[in-house]
């Protein structure tokens, strides 16, 4: 893949600049969740593939709530996991890991992929092979200051952070010029373990506050 042909990220997640990371025990627990998300301001959401049937609850969420969120597959480490979450709808993918034979399928199905790495050698390969962004993970290693000293030799490179991204780290790390940020536990909670959909509403609420441009940040 080159970068005249490398897919973008879906316009409500560019636009966003939050991606909400959901990693549940089982996929029945998406709906109430994505529910409440969808009608806090959040537009785009991350459901992994540690959690168990999520490929299969793909469709039938995608087809209640696509056209409020965009709906990313993620923690994808197999190719074959790829192309089906690809042919069952899924609007980007994203991984743990910069490895060739993921980046190369993305490419065949057409779809944005993005892979995570640390190291500037594991980032760069994942930009150069055509990724719509790559993922910092985990970010809390290094810190948003870490952007600025990619993008010295890497200059146009597109960043999320991931991992131990709490509200104040992601406004920093937007202000240092990052993509979007992806958010996992401090956003969501107890909300999958039956905690209160109010509090993950307000929650939620407060990151996009953060996330919007119209914030400043």
């Amino acid at each position: 893949m080159t970068t005249t042909d490398r897919p973008s990220l879906p316009e409500r997640t560019a636009a966003a600049r939050l991606i909400v990371v959901i990693r549940g025990e089982r996929a029945d627990q998406y709906a109430p969740v994505l529910e409440t998300l969808a009608g806090a301001g959040i537009r785009s959401v991350e459901l992994t593939l540690s959690t168990p049937g999520t490929l299969d609850e793909l469709p039938t969420l995608l087809e209640r709530f696509g056209d409020r969120l965009d709906i990313g597959i993620g923690t994808v480490t197999d190719p074959d996991d790829l192309r089906l979450a690809a042919e069952r709808g899924a609007h980007y993918i994203v991984t743990p890991i910069t490895r060739a034979d993921l980046l190369d399928a993305a490419s065949d199905a057409g779809i944005a992929i993005v892979p995570g790495g640390l190291t500037p050698s594991e980032l760069h390969a994942g930009w150069a092979a055509g990724a719509a962004a790559v993922k910092v993970f985990p970010s809390s290693v290094v810190g948003p200051g870490y952007l600025k000293d990619l993008r010295g030799p890497f200059p146009g490179i597109r960043v999320i952070p991931s991992g131990g991204v709490d509200l104040e780290a992601a406004a920093s790390w937007l202000r240092a010029g990052a993509d979007a940020v992806s958010v996992g536990g401090p956003l969501l909670g107890d909300a999958l373990k039956g905690g209160s959909l109010d509090d993950l509403a307000d929650r939620a609420a407060r990151f996009v506050g953060v996330t919007t441009r119209e914030s400043g940040a």
